[in-house]
């Protein structure tokens, strides 16, 4: 009696699956991206060059990247400590800080701005008493990277949670017995279990921060050349009906968020076979 070899599953099979991905992100991610593409592609080189290296585009740019950055690795640091209380560790009220790590989800981004504007500003609850230290928060940089690892920080938690959760303590123990320290115990056992998820809430983080809005836009000021963020920069441009130069300004962050994502991706690849 001939056997068939052939597997069956109840599921859709890779060609079915793969055509309704390919589908799905063809209508929600590549169509609306390429009509950016297509509006830019009717300015000349020219036009395009000189509309993107505006000297107040370039100062949008540094800022958005250099606090996207910082508060992508701060939320790295920190939330991995948070997680890690959040799993190891019983206490009262634990019910209630997981909860809070969720809330940035939950918060319209321009609630939360008008939070921590309130909060940092020079006569808030905090920003008062920042205030004669000589530590100015709303308006100012500062600010900005406060926003973004508000908003970036269960991008962390919630990644490397379940990672923490399946991580055998046995293992830490057995270091340990085997006279490693908690330092040594930490750099060579728990954290090449965790570098790969790690660096996968660190590349969320950060490519959330490039593209928020609501949650800077109070508590920086838009201030050009000081505190504009590019994507406030954009929603000018478009106010004022430069569309080609909104979509400019909008396919630059796309490609240049594609390539520095591309790379933490790499080096993702990397932890993960060098570690496997």
């Amino acid at each position: 009696m001939a056997v068939s070899l052939k597997r069956r599953n109840v599921l859709p099979g890779f060609g079915l699956a793969m055509g309704f991905t390919l589908l799905y992100l063809s209508l929600i991610v590549l169509i609306p991206l390429s009509g950016a593409f297509l509006k830019t592609a009717t300015l000349s080189w020219a036009q395009f060059w000189s509309t993107v290296t505006e000297p107040r585009v370039l100062a949008s740019y540094r800022l958005t990247f250099a606090t996207s950055l910082i508060g992508a690795l701060i939320n790295a640091v920190f939330g991995l400590l948070a997680a890690w209380v959040l799993v190891r560790y019983h206490f009262p009220g634990k019910r209630i800080v997981d909860a809070l790590v969720d809330l940035p989800f939950a918060l319209p981004t321009a609630v939360a701005g008008i939070t921590l504007t309130t909060v940092f500003a020079s006569n808030g609850w905090i920003g008062q008493h920042l205030e004669p230290l000589g530590i100015k928060v709303a308006f100012t940089p500062l600010g900005v990277v406060i926003a973004l690892t508000f908003i970036g920080l269960p991008f962390v938690v919630r990644t490397v949670q379940p990672v923490l959760q399946d991580l055998d303590v046995e293992i830490e123990e057995a270091a340990t017995s085997l006279g490693a320290n908690r330092w040594q115990t930490f750099t060579r056992v728990i954290l090449p279990g965790v570098l790969p998820a790690l660096l996968t809430g660190f590349t969320l983080a950060f490519a959330r921060a490039l593209g928020e809005y609501g949650s800077v836009v109070f508590i920086s000021g838009n201030m050009p050349m000081r505190t504009e963020i590019t994507t406030l920069l954009i929603i000018t441009k478009l106010e004022q009906y430069d569309y080609a130069g909104a979509t400019a300004i909008a396919v630059v962050m796309l490609v240049s968020s594609f390539v520095l994502l591309l790379f933490v991706n790499l080096l993702q690849w990397l932890g993960n076979k060098r570690y496997a």
